[in-house]
């Protein structure tokens, strides 16, 4: 009996000795074919990136020389990029994109700024939640208020001080001044304005007079005529948002001749061009939305391989200048 529980027992020590053995086989061979898998899957992933460019001002010239030097740069990098957003003030649909980006793991967003809670909690809580990367274009909303890595675009405090030293070079140091803004008070407007008042500020015999409205053709046209009842004696108009300055410059020829207005508005919108070519605008703040572009994509992709980590997180300013008509005809 004892010879036959021997034999037993060496007989299912052999067998588990060999199921031993094969497990650990097969586990290598895993671990041999994920390792060879892995390199593969890390180089799809630095040469193929989905990028993803959202504005809420589709098809303006603005944002399609951003769009397309965006793509192109995208291109260059190895990664792919798509141009999606909304006409206009649909903020709704706008921030609708934002949300369909995320849910689509997208590696990186740019997108251009928006200054309100829903904009803030998106990229602040969702994006952040998944470890998506948001780099904002051409309008900035604050790192603290949207955990963005960076900004792309021209500084608005430089821009502001720019124009106001245009517009006393073309008026003089006394008059009085309009500035018109959007009650909306997003951030790359208050800090134009800033930018505004920081000259002005050295300039005592210039009075200014902040008048904010929404967007709205009625309501810019009310705002504007308001300031001309108010202030008769009026010398310039700086129109801090650019969506603002068609209807204001409308109003000011029904009510009187453009001509003895200093006016200045930026170039983010599609009117600002032809007012300026016909002389309806004295200057005009000339971006670079070429530049944009293919910055927020070489930074985006930057930060996706691990070469720049952090980012600035004041920002990356593109250049500006101030043109007039003779700039443009």
């Amino acid at each position: 009996m004892i010879g036959l529980h021997k034999r037993i027992s060496l007989a299912l020590g052999s067998v588990c000795i060999i199921l031993l053995c094969f497990t650990i086989a097969t586990v290598v061979r895993m671990v041999q074919s994920d390792q060879q898998q892995l390199p593969q899957s890390a180089a799809k992933k630095t040469s193929q990136y989905r990028l993803v460019l959202i504005t809420h001002d589709l098809s303006t010239p603005f944002w399609d020389k951003i769009g397309e030097s965006a793509k192109k740069e995208a291109s260059q990098q190895g990664a792919t990029l798509e141009v999606w957003g909304s006409y206009g003030e649909d903020q709704n649909d706008f921030l609708k994109q934002i949300e369909i980006a995320i849910d689509s793991r997208m590696d990186g967003i740019i997108v251009q700024g928006l200054d309100t809670e829903p904009f803030q909690e998106m990229t602040k809580i969702k994006a952040a939640f998944y470890g998506i990367p948001i780099i904002t274009v051409a309008s900035d909303v604050p790192m603290t208020d949207s955990m963005r890595k960076t900004y792309v675009g021209s500084d608005p405090i430089m821009a502001g001080r720019t124009i106001a030293r245009q517009m006393i070079k073309d008026m003089g140091e006394k008059g009085n001044v309009i500035l018109l803004g959007n009650d909306r008070e997003e951030y790359d407007q208050q800090q134009r304005v800033k930018g505004v008042m920081e000259v002005l500020h050295n300039y005592p015999l210039i009075q200014t007079h902040y008048i904010q409205t929404s967007n709205q053709k009625e309501k810019v046209i009310a705002a504007t005529q308001d300031g001309l009842n108010r202030f008769p004696d009026v010398n310039a108009f700086i129109s801090i948002d650019a969506n603002l300055t068609s209807a204001m410059v409308q109003e000011i020829e029904r009510r009187s001749q453009i001509a003895p207005y200093h006016i200045y508005s930026f170039d983010d919108h599609p009117d600002i061009l032809s007012l300026l070519r016909k002389g309806k605008l004295d200057g005009v703040i000339e971006q670079s939305p070429d530049t944009m572009g293919k910055m927020s994509v070489q930074m985006m992709t930057r930060w996706l391989k691990g070469e720049e980590i952090p980012l600035n997180t004041k920002g990356f300013f593109t250049s500006i200048r101030i043109i007039q008509p003779v700039d443009v005809q």
